[in-house]
C-alpha cells in the first residue's frame, strides 16, 4: 500500500528526532575530548582563539602583504581590474566568471564592453 502524504510527514518528523538525538549524543563526545585535549595540553581561551592574550595564536599578517614559505613578508599581487559594470562591480579576469559578468553577457553584452577604463 502506498503511503499517504501525512504518514511521510510523521516519519519524517521522527526522523529529525532521532537525528537531533544523536546530533547531541555524538556532540556531547566531541565536547568530551576538546575538554580533555584543554585539560592535557593547557590550552587557553586566547589560544583557542577567544578573547585577548598571548597564545598560539598565529600572528596576523597586514593587508597588503603575504608571507613566504620563508617567512618573509612580500608585497601581495592585486590583481587590477579587467572588467568593470555600470554597477561597479570589477573583475581582475582572472578566476572563474563571477554571476554580473555571467549576467551581463547573457544579456547580450559582449566581453569587450565590459573591459575597465
Amino acid at each position: 500500500m502506498a503511503k499517504t502524504f501525512l504518514q511521510v510527514q510523521k516519519q519524517i518528523e521522527q526522523l529529525q528526532r532521532e537525528a537531533e538525538q544523536l546530533r547531541k549524543k555524538e556532540a556531547d563526545g566531541v565536547l568530551s575530548r576538546i575538554k580533555e585535549a584543554i585539560a592535557v595540553y593547557g590550552f587557553t581561551a586566547a589560544d583557542l582563539g577567544f578573547g585577548k592574550g598571548v597564545g598560539r595564536v598565529a600572528p596576523v599578517v597586514k593587508q597588503g602583504t603575504k608571507k613566504t614559505r620563508k617567512g618573509k613578508k612580500q608585497a601581495a599581487e592585486t590583481a587590477t581590474p579587467k572588467f568593470q559594470d555600470d554597477q561597479g562591480n570589477v573583475w581582475s579576469g582572472r578566476g572563474p566568471r563571477p554571476a554580473w559578468f555571467k549576467a551581463a553577457l547573457e544579456a547580450g553584452k559582449a566581453p569587450d564592453d565590459l573591459l575597465a577604463k
